[in-house]
């Protein structure tokens, strides 16, 4: 099992920034990709960044140039430093391990930006 624990959500004004952090543990296999979605009610689930062990990363274009993912494996440990925050981002942040072809997901932590 992969337990996920989500820490750095809150309340910002727009154009802040905000630092999410996820620790993992349990059965951490390599090679993995872990990554940062997010979810708004009544939508479905989108993918925020994703970074793989390598340290090859992916951005939504809507993030892109705003926020940085990075993770560091030896702590199996992953974040996301969002900047020049926007009212759209608000949303409850997921973290995410893809190993051995399963998702693992996070209990998701807020993030509300205010305008």
């Amino acid at each position: 099992q992969v337990q996920l624990v989500e820490s750095g959500g809150g309340l910002v004004q727009a154009g802040g920034s905000l630092r999410l952090s996820c620790a993992a543990s349990g059965s951490i296999f390599r090679p993995n990709v872990m990554g940062w979605y997010r979810q708004t009610p009544g939508k479905q689930r989108e993918l925020v960044a994703t970074i793989s062990g390598g340290g090859s990363t992916n951005y939504a274009s809507s993030v892109k140039g705003r926020f940085t993912i990075s993770r560091d494996s030896a702590k199996n440990t992953m974040y996301l430093q969002m900047n020049s925050l926007k009212p759209e981002d608000t949303a409850v942040y997921y973290c995410n391990v893809y190993q051995r072809g399963i998702n693992n997901w996070g209990q998701g932590t807020q993030v509300t930006v205010s305008s």
